[in-house]
């Protein structure tokens, strides 16, 4: 078991680490020049090269890759400066002369735009679109089983063609359509009556309260982001149930006398329960990737939206952070997942 996990922590790294090098070739090939973005038009060539000189632009190329993985490493080998003490924040270690091996948090360097660090950018955008993920699966989830319970105990009736096409319907539609159809129809027309915005964030600014809790922003980006795995859920209940429900206990628990609901929900759903379980495990992560375009199109202040803002005015760092950090949160959901299935499945610990 413990030669799984270490050999799962290794292809971890190895993603991680692809990455991490698409990304800054990526970062490199692009046209324009970030000295640009940084500097203005105007500026005069001195300024410009002490700019392209302060961010390492100047140096080789395998020189600023080796900097920037050197940057994103936990533990290195820095300076032992106020300078360097002041950019990593860092944990001496071992001293080592005018050096010193640190412990630190990854450096992602700074927002070509706002000059701020690119962690601390990132730090405040993480809770919106965490909780709107978390939301959507709740939502999915609960939803999900519910519809395809109901499903299969009227398997063939209309009730069951209806959820069944329903959920083909929204599997097949792009969340990004779905947003706007969402956003205009119960955001804009029906207002009145929903009381929702076709925008907002979970926290805004008011003048006289400072921030405010806006529970109700949640219902329409959480609901559009769920469509798609809830159908997804839809599909596995009922046809896990439909599976369960021919078999001969179920017959014999009826048999006996045991009522509807007791049979359903104590001896049929308990058993089917694990390919949902299975694909919700996995989830939180791809829907918090999943979220780019639902929170720009619903103005929600989360990591997707920062990102987007980012792309639009080519602030590289804010782009090359954020897809480092999703391709980060995929890799330990995944490795977490691997180990469970290892855990009750002694099988996968052979492949």
């Amino acid at each position: 078991m413990l030669q799984f996990i270490i050999n799962r922590f290794l292809y971890g790294l190895l993603v991680i680490w692809g990455v991490i090098t698409v990304v800054f070739m990526l970062f490199h090939a692009l046209p324009g020049d970030p000295v640009d973005l940084m500097s203005g038009q105007h500026a005069d060539l001195e300024t410009r090269e002490l700019i392209r000189h302060e961010l390492g632009l100047d140096d080789p190329l395998l020189v600023q890759y080796g900097r920037y993985i050197g940057d994103l490493l936990p533990i290195s080998i820095e300076k032992n400066t106020p300078e360097a003490q002041k950019k990593y924040n860092y944990f001496k270690l071992i001293p080592l002369g005018g050096s010193a091996l640190v412990a630190k948090y990854p450096y992602l360097r700074k927002s070509f735009q706002t000059n701020k660090r690119v962690d601390a950018i990132l730090i405040e955008s993480i809770p919106g679109t965490f909780w709107l993920a978390l939301a959507a699966i709740v939502i999915a989830t609960s939803c999900g089983i519910l519809l395809g319970v109901t499903a299969a105990v009227n398997f063939g009736s209309k009730i069951d063609h209806f959820i069944v096409g329903g959920s083909v319907v929204f599997i097949s539609m792009p969340s990004f359509v779905l947003a706007i159809v969402m956003a205009i129809t119960f955001g804009y027309y029906l207002s009145d009556f929903t009381n929702l915005n076709m925008t907002g964030s979970l926290w805004m600014n008011d003048p006289l309260k400072g921030r405010v809790l806006h529970l109700e922003n949640l219902i329409l980006p959480a609901f559009t982001l769920a469509t798609r795995p809830l159908a997804i859920i839809i599909q596995l209940t009922r046809s896990s149930m439909l599976d369960v429900m021919s078999q001969d206990y179920i017959r014999t628990a009826k048999a006996k006398g045991a009522s509807f609901l007791r049979v359903i929900f104590m001896h049929t759903l308990r058993n089917a329960l694990n390919p949902v379980i299975t694909a919700v495990s996995g989830w939180l992560a791809t829907m918090m990737a999943g979220a780019f375009f639902i929170e720009y199109i619903f103005k929600w202040k989360g990591l997707g939206f920062k990102t987007i803002q980012a792309v639009e005015y080519l602030d590289l760092p804010v782009v090359m952070g954020s897809t480092i950090l999703i391709a980060f949160g995929f890799v330990v959901v995944n490795i977490f997942v691997d180990i469970l299935y290892a855990i009750v499945d002694p099988k996968v610990r052979l492949h």
